[in-house]
């Protein structure tokens, strides 16, 4: 590498892409490691060495389906999961493009989706997977990603299709997001009326519309409505005598010190000699504190090595 980086997400993001068994998992890797791959100038040479071995494992994954040879195998959860649903033509791969900057094929050709396609969502510093499926009526349809996904959008194009949407999906654990998409064909009193009766059916719900070049088309609502679904902490880390990091790292509530240390590293805590906190949960900036302290969202964790 051109410039030593010493970011806890890259460097995971980094471990990920090595441990990778196949091009999938090598690719959502990769993604992060461009997303916390240095914006300075120093950084530049490793930005566009990583941007050319993105592209060289999209090629290979195409290549794989023009094949017929199924990708769809080993994907790898992520911190924040989302799983795109919805029957054929609802729009996943319009939503998945503009929340995700991919570029998934579009088309209005019944069941054009046939394997699952894997975007990154970047909100207020946290990466979120996020992941379309095959229509759900389609024999291509993936059940166990609905039934790992921490998130689950239920995607359709009239009120009327979403009870019957929710009956065809297996039984999961996510929280469910109801996505009414398509709303530039509906004037403002159609909206306000099916406003109304989401609301009455006390759904968690968004009503837009994915075509990207639509004003008013409640997208940050939406990223909004997914980020707040999750129940995460974001921790930063600092080194001693540098500012924090600008992303966090995402853990569980309930995580402590020690929590964080592994997952910079397994057995990084072992060579832990002393950690201060910044923040929610510290009694005072710089707060000493032991390796089972409990972290509040948006601390800041500092370590001395041994």
């Amino acid at each position: 590498m051109p410039i030593n980086v010493n970011d806890p997400e890259y460097l995971k993001a980094e471990r990920e892409y090595t441990e990778s068994k196949n091009a999938e998992e090598k690719l959502i890797a990769l993604k992060k490691m461009i997303s916390h791959a240095p914006k300075h100038k120093g950084g530049e040479n490793l930005r566009q060495q990583l941007t050319q071995r993105r592209k060289r494992i999209e090629g290979e994954i195409e290549k794989k389906k023009k094949k017929g040879k199924s990708s769809k195998i080993g994907i790898k959860k992520g911190d924040m999961q989302v799983v795109l649903v919805g029957k054929t033509n609802s729009g996943k791969s319009s939503l998945l493009n503009i929340l995700t900057n991919t570029n998934e094929k579009v088309s209005s050709i019944p069941f054009t989706t046939r394997e699952p396609s894997i975007g990154i969502m970047d909100y207020q510093g946290v990466q979120i997977q996020i992941i379309e499926i095959p229509a759900v009526e389609g024999e291509n349809f993936e059940r166990g990603l609905v039934h790992t996904a921490d998130v689950v959008i239920l995607l359709v194009k009239n009120f009327e299709e979403i009870e019957s949407l929710k009956k065809s999906v297996p039984m999961h654990h996510g929280k469910e997001i109801v996505v009414l998409n398509f709303s530039d064909a509906l004037s403002l009193e159609e909206k306000r009326k099916i406003y109304a009766r989401l609301q009455s059916k006390k759904y968690n719900f968004e009503i837009i519309s994915s075509l990207p070049y639509i004003p008013e088309s409640n997208i940050s609502e939406l990223k909004k409505k997914i980020f707040d679904a999750f129940q995460i902490l974001r921790i930063f880390t600092k080194e001693p005598g540098k500012e924090k990091r600008d992303k966090p790292m995402i853990l569980r509530p309930g995580s402590t010190v020690k929590d964080v240390a592994e997952k910079i590293l397994k057995g990084f805590s072992k060579k832990i000699k002393q950690t201060k906190i910044w923040g929610p949960s510290s009694a005072f900036g710089g707060q000493i504190v032991g390796l089972n302290h409990q972290l509040k969202d948006l601390d800041v964790v500092e370590f001395k090595t041994k």
